[in-house]
């Protein structure tokens, strides 16, 4: 029976062999009209330009490694002079020194026995503020409340390691209602 089996397998061969060599015109015409077509020609490598030598010239300038400001003697620092005037450290700071006078809108005034300012923070909080209260990064208090605008005494430093004050104040924002 194993030679009954090898002798099929055999014949099943050849007649895969004999179906592979049928018609095979349509193939031999495609080859031929591609040998047949003009071949196109390869444009000839470009000629290198010669290598030019670069002499450099610049050998008696200044060398860029070597500083050429000459070292002064730093002048010394003016004397600090202490004036009185300096911030509360031990003071506890109020809710809107975190903020700069900038990002602050003085939006309205409030009576109630007294007069308080109404001051928008940045993050949308309205915080009430009175004469003596604190505001700004610059140790502001607040000296005076109008209608317009919040006047204030700030404590600043000064460049030589002292503190001065200066008045500045925040004006009313217009708030627009719906």
């Amino acid at each position: 029976m194993s030679q009954r089996f090898k002798l099929s397998i055999i014949v099943m061969a050849l007649a895969v062999l004999a179906g592979c060599q049928e018609n095979k015109s349509d193939l031999n015409a495609y080859v031929a009209q591609i040998k047949s077509q003009q071949k196109s020609d390869i444009p000839p490598i470009p000629v290198m330009k010669p290598y030019e030598n670069f002499e450099y010239a610049a050998a008696d300038l200044r060398d860029p490694f070597v500083p050429t400001v000459v070292d002064m003697a730093e002048p010394e620092p003016e004397p600090i002079v202490d004036n009185g005037i300096q911030p509360d450290s031990n003071r506890r700071k109020e809710a809107l020194e975190a903020f700069e006078l900038a990002e602050l809108q003085f939006v309205g005034t409030l009576e109630q026995e007294q007069v308080w300012a109404l001051v928008r923070a940045p993050d949308g909080v309205i915080h009430r503020v009175q004469n003596g209260n604190f505001m700004g990064r610059n140790h502001g208090k607040i000296t005076a409340i109008s209608d317009d605008n919040l006047e204030l005494r700030e404590i600043v430093p000064k460049g030589n390691g002292g503190f001065i004050e200066r008045d500045t104040s925040v004006s009313a924002v217009e708030v627009k209602q719906q």
